[in-house]
């Protein structure tokens, strides 16, 4: 197995070199896809199950929100499937994803386009990329007063839940108008139909199941359903949050400058979480391996992330999670001034010098 050595500070290759580096991990197992994707499927499903028989709502509830975090590892199976990185037939990650995103609600087509074309295609491009992309100093002042209160609510580090939930899933997946989807497909309609079929076989199976035990339909449906679904939201907000917000990440009005920065490698973070977590959300914080080449499955990841952290030590943002950390950034990460270059606080004041990435 070949080792690539560390290169200068100064040296960073175009992308199509970098991921000669990991073809490597680029291999797929169908056999290892489906046995990931039916272990979560029942997972989710003893879950659903326990959450309509136990009779503590405190259980509930912690079941409920264990439901959330199963949604999330489903969706992430799904996001591999999305990039055809799952198995090798494109016709089973078509389907496949289809049936792991349905506990999401995340319509198949819809997330393809803004994730895979428009995501990963201009990650980090002011006007291109709209997830969680900052305002400016400027594009804030404009604001009416009710939305400033609403993207301070955004990144305040509470809320990043409501951000995905309204400014992603709503918005842009979920019948969107032609402001935030100008193409037209059918897919993008037969996708919506199959994942509010989903949400009302799911709530009817719900309140078919109260009556059966005597419980409220009310209840049964906002544990077995409203909470899941909000804690997935939460987790996916979250997630795609740190994803792209740090003092050393930097955004690009201009396309030109953007493409020279090599935006695979520099505007992505590798954020560690402690106790394992980062394998129980398989995988998906090994973020720059995954922008350099969206082709090698989640299990394929650890390996690509510590061979580009070894490659490119200079370049790769890692950083390990502390609530600290994490509330510090959104404070002094939540507008973006393209001119300098530089994060600043709502009020406009620059952030200080970044806090110090952790080194592989």
């Amino acid at each position: 197995m070949s080792r690539r050595p560390r290169l200068a500070p100064s040296e960073i290759p175009q992308r199509q070199v970098i991921r000669g580096w990991l073809q490597e991990f680029r291999s797929r197992s169908t056999l290892r896809a489906l046995l990931l994707s039916g272990f979560d499927l029942l997972l989710f499903a003893a879950l659903l199950v326990a959450i309509v028989r136990v009779e503590s709502p405190i259980a509930q509830l912690l079941l409920a929100v264990a439901e959330g975090f199963v949604i999330g590892r489903l969706f992430i199976i799904g996001h591999d499937a999305c990039h055809q990185a799952l198995t090798d037939s494109h016709r089973l990650n078509r389907w496949l994803g289809r049936l792991v995103f349905l506990p999401s609600l995340t319509p198949y087509s819809l997330w393809e386009v803004g994730h895979n074309v428009v995501h990963h295609g201009y990650t980090n491009l002011k006007g291109f990329d709209f997830v969680w992309a900052p305002l400016t100093p400027a594009e804030y002042r404009a604001l009416p007063r009710w939305r400033r209160r609403l993207e301070r609510l955004y990144r305040s580090g509470w809320a990043p839940g409501l951000y995905y939930l309204i400014e992603i899933w709503w918005l842009r997946m979920m019948f969107p108008s032609q402001r935030y989807m100008k193409a037209r497909r059918p897919a993008f309609l037969w996708d919506n139909l199959l994942v509010s079929a989903a949400a009302l076989l799911w709530i009817g199976g719900l309140v078919l199941a109260a009556q059966a035990t005597g419980q409220a339909a009310w209840w049964l449906v906002l544990v077995g359903f409203v909470v899941p679904f909000l804690a997935w939201n939460m987790l996916v907000g979250f997630v795609v949050y740190v994803h792209h917000t740090h003092p050393r990440i930097r955004w690009y009005a201009d396309k030109e400058n953007w493409a020279k920065s090599v935006p695979f490698v520099s505007t992505t973070v590798h954020l560690r979480l402690p106790f394992g977590l980062g394998a129980a959300l398989h995988q998906i914080l090994e973020h720059t391996a995954h922008h350099v080449d969206m082709g090698i499955p989640l299990y394929g990841l650890p390996e690509a992330q510590r061979r580009l952290e070894a490659a490119l030590p200079e370049h790769i943002v890692v950083q390990d999670f502390s609530w600290r950390w994490y509330f510090d950034t959104a404070q002094r990460c939540a507008l973006y001034d393209l001119e300098q270059n530089r994060w600043t606080d709502f009020a406009g004041r620059p952030s200080e010098a970044p806090l110090p990435a952790t080194a592989p």
